[in-house]
């Protein structure tokens, strides 16, 4: 019994979140602060220890650091002030950059303080056009590789079907991707469902981040359409 409890208290997961701020984004603004804010909420809320990366991104800064490794119960709400849509989609380059930034901070920290799983998880409404530092072939890999080799958790979240075939090229599993409608209602399911199997995922009732059918509202969800 004293091993276990011991287990629980150190187990801990590290989780970065790349928001899309492009300009697009502004239809849904309010709705993705609420959504993210929310997550959050849930998140603080679940036991075990966690951190939080949250990057934004768009063509005019491809990569802000809003917050990096803050311990999730110190993370404050993102607000109109904070989150501001803007410009174009450097998505590959958001990519790549977060798997470097992610690994970099993993590497310079000591091995037994080094969180246990890791969440990886993309919001976005649009497809790349904009990227300069990174391509499709080597976010590819990227993703590949640390899926395969050290588990991380690569989830992807869009309002775009197209976004959802380009992350299916660029190593997003089908079973850890999906769409939301780019609304109100589609906003909150998508970041509820994100916390969700956040919460299964950190406290081992279940062992990846893969969605489930009732997750997937879009009617026209690329995985729901397959099963048809």
């Amino acid at each position: 019994m004293e091993k276990k409890k011991r287990l629980l208290k150190n187990h801990y997961t590290h989780i970065s979140v790349i928001l899309d701020r492009t300009g697009s984004m502004g239809e849904i603004r309010d709705d993705t602060i609420g959504g993210f804010n929310a997550f959050l909420g849930e998140q603080k809320a679940q036991k075990g220890k966690a951190t939080l990366t949250l990057v934004q991104f768009d063509s005019q800064d491809p990569y802000e650091v809003v917050h990096r490794f803050k311990p999730i119960k110190e993370v404050p709400e993102l607000t109109r002030e904070t989150y501001v849509p803007r410009a174009s989609t450097p998505l590959f380059d958001a990519l790549g950059r977060g798997i470097n930034d992610l690994e970099k901070s993993l590497a310079d920290m000591v091995k037994k303080d080094r969180p246990q799983k890791i969440i990886f998880a993309v919001v976005t409404d649009g497809q790349e056009n904009a990227s300069r530092e990174f391509t499709q072939a080597q976010v590819m890999k990227m993703i590949r590789e640390k899926t395969a080799k050290e588990k991380w958790q690569f989830v992807f979240l869009s309002a775009d079907l197209g976004a959802m075939e380009e992350a299916g090229e660029v190593g997003f599993q089908a079973s850890m991707s999906m769409a939301f409608v780019k609304d109100a209602a589609g906003t909150k399911n998508a970041w509820g469902s994100l916390s969700r199997r956040s919460s299964d995922f950190r406290d081992g009732q279940k062992a990846d981040m893969a969605f489930e059918d009732e997750d997937r509202k879009h009617p026209e969800d690329p995985v729901i359409k397959k099963k048809k």
